[in-house]
């Protein structure tokens, strides 16, 4: 056994020059730091392999006698080997002798126990060290070993598949894109009131998946003028309205207005609350306001209550909300004018489930701004869905330069389009809302603009893309 020491001001420098003296399978013996340097006492690896295994044909390589140490097995051992050298020792007693010159039998058997004690611990000392044994591993942990490998692969298959599929769809996609401006490319040629129809449902503010979907439906053999009465008369029938207004105001009921800030809902309750004093006298009325955020919301609420006579309430939290309508459970109808929150808040969510949760059948109306964009309109009607929509308003109509933006959306997700406003007077600028007119208006605002919107060739590329919202258009009924 070669043992060596290594100093160094630092490990490394002393692991570096143990690693270049003895290898990089040296054995670390000690590591220690005396007077500002470190010391290890190393060991090569092959003076370290001799010391664990025993020469091949010395003693100690020889396997280990089993030892019985049992009195019963010493006595068989030791007792021969006693009564072959009792002879030389004394001469042979014989029968006369008296009992008194005869060896006594104890002596015997101490001396056959106590002969072989001193062998023991020898035989013990020439026992050599048992041979340390490789860890084995058991069943358990072949079997997470397995199992890991198998987890494994399916991972790779999964992320492999996943992949795959990606590019199938993307080849299938830009192949229906394709395929699809072709398709419009010739229609434009071949049926030439499709395409004057098309650009009169963009002008509009229709989407371009749903002026897709009904101009493929179109009935063949009609001109372009036919063929744009037959579009207004199909999404007039899929505009759902209120017939009249008795079903809401003469039926009464828990009425919140719920929608983004700015749209009106403050003026919308406050044109509403005019309807039913109107029809039932400010006794039969409540107002309650959860709009404790922005400066003046209670106040607005509370001029317009003072005009109309009828009491304001204020809440906070849902149980605020729940002790005020069990108190106003004898009026007639209730309406909650809420806090204005953006569609993209967690708020919203906070919102919904305190008017759900407020003890009563609160029905939510959800004020959509005309003036907004198609995208951000779907997104307010997704965030506020919840478990249901009553209804609908549709307010700042007078604002919007087309209409066919929340029309669009109010056909796709089955609203029901209660009301539509267009002024800031109340109760004048609130109407009821007309299916038809609605249609035939929301065309006639950009007519001027039909022709320039939209180049020819435009046309195929916008009707060719992967338009999001297809899937819902083929829910719209025809007729």
């Amino acid at each position: 056994m070669n043992v060596k020491k290594f100093t160094a001001p630092t490990s490394r420098e002393a692991l570096r020059k143990v690693r270049e003296s003895l290898g990089p399978d040296a054995v670390i013996l000690s590591n220690r730091q005396s007077d500002g340097v470190v010391e290890i006492l190393a060991l090569a690896n092959d003076d370290a392999a001799s010391l664990a295994m025993p020469a091949p044909h010395s003693p100690m390589a020889e396997p280990a006698p089993s030892l019985d140490l049992s009195a019963p097995a010493i006595a068989r051992r030791v007792e021969p080997r006693f009564e072959d050298e009792l002879p030389h020792m004394s001469p042979p007693v014989s029968a006369a002798q008296p009992a008194s010159l005869q060896p006594a039998a104890p002596r015997r058997v101490v001396a056959a126990t106590s002969a072989p004690a001193p062998s023991a611990p020898r035989a013990a000392t020439s026992a050599p060290a048992p041979q340390p044994k490789a860890p084995a591993i058991d069943a358990q942990q072949i079997a997470a070993m397995v199992s890991a490998a198998v987890a494994s692969a399916k991972e790779s298959a999964a992320a492999e598949m996943s992949g795959m599929m990606s590019e199938i769809r993307a080849m299938r996609g830009m192949m229906e894109t394709q395929l699809a401006e072709l398709s419009w490319g010739a229609t434009q040629a071949r049926e030439p009131q499709k395409t004057a129809v098309l650009r009169q449902m963009l002008a509009a503010g229709f989407s371009a998946s749903l002026a897709r979907y009904l101009i493929e439906k179109l009935p063949a053999g009609r001109d372009a003028a036919d063929s744009l009465r037959w579009i207004k008369t199909v999404l007039a029938r899929n505009l759902q309205t209120m017939a009249n207004e008795d079903a809401l105001i003469d039926q009464g009921g828990v009425f919140a207005l719920v929608g983004p800030t700015g749209v009106g809902k403050t003026t919308s309750t406050a044109k509403l609350a005019a309807r039913c004093v109107m029809r039932h006298g400010p006794e039969k009325l409540a107002l309650i306001t959860t709009d404790a955020y922005r400066i003046g919301a209670h106040e607005q609420l509370r001029i317009y209550g003072k005009i109309l006579g009828v009491m304001v309430h204020s809440v906070k939290d849902e149980a605020d909300l729940r002790i005020a309508l069990k108190e106003l459970k004898n009026k007639h109808t209730v309406l909650i004018d809420t806090v204005g929150v953006s569609q993209r808040d967690q708020m919203v969510t906070e919102q919904v489930s305190m008017l759900q949760g407020a003890g009563s059948d609160v029905k939510r109306l959800l004020c959509l701004n005309a003036t907004a964009t198609q995208e951000t309109l779907s997104e307010v009607v997704r965030a506020y869905q919840g478990s249901g929509l009553a209804g609908c308003i549709m307010t700042k109509l007078d604002e919007a330069a087309a209409i066919g933006n929340a029309l669009d959306v109010v056909i796709r997700h089955k609203l029901n389009l209660f009301y539509v406003s267009n002024g800031q007077r109340v109760p004048e600028d609130l109407h009821l809302a007309d299916p038809v007119y609605l249609i035939d208006r929301a065309f006639k605002l950009k007519r001027d603009s039909v022709n320039s919107q939209y180049q020819d060739a435009e046309l195929p590329l916008l009707m060719g893309a992967d338009l999001g919202g297809f899937a819902a258009a083929r829910e719209v009924h025809l007729g």
